[in-house]
């Protein structure tokens, strides 16, 4: 049976109504150029930080951001995107259907 465990900064809640509690906060290092004349700069993204070492049946909820980082086979993130989302009235995330993954292999 597959583990899931959450490094984002806040739960995530499925339309299901299973709830993953944060148990850290991967984040994705990176760096920033001056500003030009046109007030714009350049971002160049480093290394993932904060996720623990990979363990068998077990997959880590990341960011959007940190899943395209990364190379592990054992992430995945939130489905925000996807058309079954649900929003309040602002427009803000309640829940998502499932989760986006690149290669998964547990």
């Amino acid at each position: 049976m597959v583990q899931f465990k959450n490094y984002t900064p806040h739960e995530v809640c499925l339309n299901n109504g299973t709830k993953f509690q944060s148990l850290g906060i991967a984040r994705v290092g990176n760096s920033f150029t001056n500003f030009d004349n046109n007030l714009c700069c350049s971002v160049k993204y480093g290394e993932v930080e904060g996720l623990p070492a990979p363990e068998n049946g077990v997959i880590l909820i990341v960011s959007a951001m940190v899943l395209a980082a990364s190379n592990r086979d054992d992430l995945v993130a939130p489905a925000t995107g996807h058309p079954d989302t649900i929003r309040n009235e602002k427009g803000q995330i309640i829940s998502v259907p499932g989760f986006v993954q690149t290669n998964i292999s547990v």
